[in-house]
């Protein structure tokens, strides 16, 4: 019988990297995605030397309107900003990635709760978790339009992976289809819990733990001037995760990282690497820190068979379940 407390390798992987290490300086790769179609290949290249190599890159030119993205972020603030008792008729269910949690998101790198809130849109389990028109006016509106404008662009990195990977043209965009029950891709609104009335002991723990993400690609979307997003693309000799770099918070840019899906769809050719959110540092801002991600992962349906065969295949919902217990707090 095995001792490992996690039934998965990636979150026995996880749970020894809960300590600081140290910061190191790197250069975080930034793509340029316009003129996409007449580009592509040069695109292409830059997407595959940086997800091969470091797991993390920036997007530049992506399409997003900025005007959206702002919007987007206005709404999430007001989200929160509702009393506790109105965003507990959002709850988010076990199983499902969707709805609210406040300090439910525990990591086996910490095992602590991340001290944050949340609130998940994975579209086709919406039903009554929509706040209303009074609560936060034009919420759903502008969401539904900020998460498509995400899916598109993701399927423009991901058929990026495709090309490279041999699989066929729009292999991925099938494999994330939204016009179907079985999508499971999840835009989630983050707010991370101000610390300026926080005690000294406080600032021990994490805003978010170090972890790798569960999907197949992640877009984040920062805050200008709200940082304390760290990557570690490596291990040192001894296999730990001490060397951490900051990703600076740069409005209209967004951060892309690798997740484990897609690393076991490709066979590990793709690289999902370790990634956390730190508290403030001495003359650093106390307040709130707001963040937007989207996470891309396989519809249920579909079957994550890499292109040589390393692992056995298995469908999207299997994975992302053995992922969602463990990460809010069930082994």
């Amino acid at each position: 019988m095995s001792t490992a407390p996690y039934d998965l390798e990636e979150l026995n992987k996880e749970a020894g990297f809960g300590g600081y290490g140290e910061d190191v300086e790197r250069d975080i790769p930034q793509i340029d995605m316009s003129d996409f179609f007449a580009r592509k290949p040069e695109i292409t290249e830059a997407l595959w030397k940086a997800a091969t190599e470091i797991g993390f890159f920036q997007l530049t030119n992506h399409g997003i309107p900025q005007e959206l993205i702002d919007d987007a972020f206005a709404l999430s603030e007001k989200f929160f900003a509702l009393p506790q008792e109105v965003k507990a008729k959002y709850p988010l269910m076990p199983g499902t990635n969707s709805g609210w949690e406040y300090m439910a998101q525990v990591r086996p790198s910490t095992g602590t709760a991340d001290r944050k809130e949340s609130y998940q849109i994975t579209l086709p389990r919406m039903k009554k978790l929509w706040p209303t028109g009074d609560e936060v006016r034009h919420f759903k509106a502008t969401m539904l339009a900020f998460e498509r404008h995400n899916w598109a662009v993701a399927m423009r990195v991901l058929d990026c992976f495709a090309d490279k990977l041999g699989f066929p043209a729009d292999f991925f965009t099938q494999g994330h289809d939204p016009e179907t029950d079985q999508y499971q891709s999840t835009l989630r609104l983050l707010h991370y819990l101000g610390m300026e009335d926080a005690q000294p002991e406080d600032f021990k723990f994490w805003r978010a733990g170090a972890h790798t993400d569960f999907d197949c690609l992640t877009l984040l979307h920062q805050h200008a001037g709200q940082g304390g997003l760290q990557l570690c693309p490596g291990k040192d000799e001894k296999g730990r995760a001490t060397q951490w770099t900051d990703v600076p918070p740069l409005g209209g840019v967004i951060t892309c990282n690798i997740g484990d899906m897609l690393m076991r769809w490709s066979d590990d050719k793709l690289l999902s690497n370790l990634h956390r959110v730190r508290m403030p540092k001495p003359g650093e801002s106390l307040g709130p820190r707001y963040s937007i991600a989207y996470f891309a992962q396989a519809n249920m349906d579909t079957l994550l068979a890499g292109p040589e065969g390393k692992y056995e295949p298995m469908t999207g919902h299997d994975y992302i379940q053995m992922r969602l217990g463990a990460n809010f707090g069930k082994k």
